[in-house]
């Protein structure tokens, strides 16, 4: 009884989002994400102002006072509002109060002997959150409880036209899972700042807890600077070349470089040692990763006499028959331990793709024990420094890296050997069993005999701990999977430069799904976890921009488009479907047209620009109301790492001209800050727009007929801009080639946010002073 009444609250927290599309309703604003395990709305709400304290000890913890200057900070960051601090020794009697700490707090406790303890949570990182009138209280089970209580808190605060305020709320919550990750590259200078805004807004408050971060030689490494000055070269030389790896002797197909690490950079180890402390002050474990063995062209750049194949162009494994090899790896992991303080390193091992036989000193060897012999030198490396090893597990699984030795050919058809997988034997007895495996053959099409869930079984039979790797939203029967006690949680991965623009474009859905499912344990249907997600963007990409938007502020008005709109027929768009008036999301507001009485858009096909719509304004921003015709391709961004942008495809672009003739162009790139109007009818799931707002536009008849609502500030203020023309690409080709086929543009409505008008002075007073 008690997990139906759970689900039925699941069910009941997520359903006005399930259902916005088919009611043309928008998404409420206090939404919690991932979903409590149980919550209850109570009535009436707590009014934020600036006279409500947040009640600390008179002899607060650390703890204590860092969680209301998490509060204090996020109220004046996104509310504009300043509440103060203060010590107290016993609660109020009367007055309004914020209480957030564990049972330690004496101020928690008291508050428990006068409302009753039975609610209190006591599962690991787990919470009470409560509100009413008077009082906002979050007691969690132990620290990193009371910061995730907060981080609900967070999402829970509403602005109206008068007041800042919490809506009453009974909130019993705690995780499915102790690991929840993400893998991410170690970020470049540029994207430092953007990378403790991803810490802060986006894992701490959708409440992950462990950040894997790949580090190559993008550290400055003192015991071996020519390690940085080869990562410098390699990433030049990729660049340069547009290739995300270079081809082994013949042809040979090597590992991905991951160059793009740190944007092929090199950060101060002080730049490094900040960003983990910053991690663990919001309750994120950094986990470095080094890799070894394989993807190691950091360390062979001016190494290759350690390498299997020495005359390769970039050499990406080394030789494990060479003792030096762990002379350089040892002083490396070394050097970042002595930096990151990690309890767990990350090492790799993942996709040994060496030919076999090249190396003199190897051939003769079995692989699979060489292998082994690597892990275990590896593995006592880092127990002596008392420190855990995580590795990924491919090469202990027979049925998806094969027996032994592996046949394959070169690029011009040349035979030769991979190395394979130890047998289950081997790994019984050779490999050391308190290694956490990375499990990223989970589902079924990454092994040729579908044996996915086999593969999980056999390490659990083993005695490994593993985490789903790789991971996304849709794996197959999660909730029974994930039952297994051998699986701790999973890490979804980022397998490019660490930047707004790649984790907006190809990663929201799985950042965002997968914390889904390791937090609350439940897996939503996709089409509605999609629907939730692309809601949840705004706010998402609010926060990691580090910017405003003119129309968080000023009023955003609709413009008159009548004299470019057309009454035009676009196959497999409902057009006759969409309604009229006014339609909008949040504060974005538009009017949608119609031309001899019926629905219309203003249109660009391919050799065929839209009309010119008038703006006539100096304006801090226009929205666009827009979509595609058609659904269109967004490759992820680690394809083609020289050039991240047009992985989307640039379905075209507005011309802003301005009225002094200069001309803006702005792309409009699927995936990006555009979608198809047929997205809230069939869509693919992972198909969101980071940039833009979707807005059901369709009439009372049942129809599907979604745009998607972009606002592009302009970066010409004080210029009046005179008109803007949509046109659509003609000739657009992906990185890879790819053909973009025709797909008119339609837009449905313009609004713009105005120059604000200043008062005017009032007059001096005259008063014979």
């Amino acid at each position: 009884m008690k997990r139906c009444l759970w689900a039925l609250r699941c069910l009941l927290s997520v359903l006005p989002w399930a259902c916005f599309l088919a009611q043309g309703q928008t998404a409420p604003a206090s939404k919690i994400f991932p979903e409590p395990r149980e919550i209850e709305a109570r009535s009436g709400r707590f009014t934020l102002d600036p006279s409500v304290p947040l009640l600390v000890p008179d002899k607060a913890t650390r703890n204590d006072v860092e969680l209301a200057r998490f509060l204090v900070a996020e109220l004046v960051d996104k509310h504009g509002l300043a509440l103060k601090t203060l010590p107290v020794s016993r609660l109020p009697g009367t007055g309004h109060f914020i209480l957030m700490g564990t049972m330690e707090n004496p101020l928690v406790r008291e508050y428990l002997q006068n409302h009753g303890a039975a609610s209190v949570v006591r599962e690991p990182e787990g919470y009470l959150l409560e509100a009413d009138s008077q009082a906002v209280v979050v007691i969690g089970a132990d620290e990193a409880g009371a910061f995730y209580g907060l981080q609900t808190l967070r999402q829970m605060i509403q602005d109206d036209a008068a007041h800042s305020y919490v809506q009453g709320v009974h909130v019993r919550d705690w995780p499915a899972k102790p690991f929840r990750g993400l893998k991410l590259y170690l970020p470049g200078h540029e994207n430092i700042a953007y990378f403790k805004r991803f810490v802060r807004d986006f894992m701490a408050l959708y409440k992950y807890n462990r950040v894997i971060v790949e580090l190559n030689a993008a550290m400055r490494l003192d015991r071996h600077p020519e390690l940085n000055a080869g990562w410098w070269e390699l990433h030049r030389d990729l660049n340069a070349t547009r290739r995300d790896r270079s081809l082994g002797p013949g042809g040979q197909f090597q590992d991905s470089a991951n160059a793009d690490t740190a944007d092929g950079e090199v950060l101060e180890k002080s730049e490094v040692a900040d960003l983990v402390a910053y991690a663990r002050l919001h309750h994120v474990e950094v986990i470095p990763e080094v890799p070894s063995l394989t993807h190691s062209y950091y360390l062979l750049t001016r190494h290759r006499e350690l390498a299997e194949i020495p005359d390769a162009e970039w050499p990406d494994t080394y030789c494990p028959s060479k003792p030096a090899v762990y002379d350089l790896l040892f002083d490396v992991l070394d050097e970042y331990i002595e930096v990151m303080k990690p309890t767990m390193v990350h090492v790799g091992h993942d996709e040994w793709r060496i030919p076999w036989g090249v190396c003199p000193l190897c051939r003769d060897k079995d692989p699979r024990l060489l292998y082994a012999q690597d892990i275990n030198k590896i593995h006592d490396h880092l127990a002596e420094r008392g420190i855990k090893m995580s590795s990924y597990g491919d090469h202990l699984i027979e049925p998806l890296r094969g027996v032994r030795l592996q046949k394959t050919s070169t690029s011009t058809g040349q035979p030769y050997q991979t190395p394979g997988a130890l047998s289950p034997a081997q790994v019984r007895s050779l490999i050391p069993k308190d290694i956490l495996v990375y499990n990223w053959f989970w589902d079924d099409k990454n092994t040729a005999q579908g044996e996915g869930e086999a593969n999980e079984i056999a390490l659990d039979t083993w005695g490994f701990e593993q985490i789903f790797d790789n991971m996304e939203p849709d794996i197959k029967d999660y909730e029974r999977r994930a039952s297994r006690s051998g699986i701790i949680g999973g890490v979804p991965s980022s397998w490019a430069a660490t930047n707004d623009l790649n984790f907006g474009k190809d990663l929201m859905f799985d950042f965002l799904g997968c914390e889904q499912l390791l937090w609350s344990g439940r897996k939503p249907p996709l089409d509605e976890l999609s629907v939730t997600i692309q809601h949840l963007l705004p706010r998402v990409r609010r926060s990691l921009s580090a910017g405003t938007f003119p129309s968080d502020f000023d009023p955003v008005v609709p413009l008159n488009m009548e004299s470019a709109l057309q009454v035009t027929s676009v196959p497999g768009i409902e057009l006759p479907g969409m309604k009229s008036g006014r339609v909008g999301t949040g504060r974005l507001v538009f009017d949608l047209g119609r031309s001899e009485g019926k629905p219309a858009v203003a249109l660009a096909t391919t050799g065929a620009a839209s009309a010119s719509i008038r703006i006539g304004e100096d304006v801090s921003s226009i929205i666009f109301l827009h979509a595609s015709a058609n659904p269109a391709r967004n490759v992820n961004a680690d394809d083609y790492t020289w050039n991240y942008a047009d992985t989307a495809d640039l379905l075209g672009w507005y011309e802003v001209t301005y009225e002094d003739g200069f001309v803006e162009n702005v792309p409009l790139r699927y995936g990006v800050n555009i979608l198809g109007a047929g997205w809230g009818k069939s869509h693919n799931p992972s198909h969101l727009a980071y940039e833009a707002e979707v807005v059901d536009c369709s009439d009372s008849r049942g129809t599907s007929l979604t745009f998607f609502a972009y606002e592009w500030i302009n970066p010409r203020r004080g210029i009046r801009v005179r008109e803007i023309r949509l046109k659509a690409s003609a000739s657009f080709r992906n990185v890879d080639g790819h053909a973009a086929p025709e797909n008119p543009l339609l837009l449905a409505a313009v609004s713009v946010v105005k120059k604000r008008t200043p008062p005017q002075p009032k007059p001096l007073r005259n008063d014979g002073l």
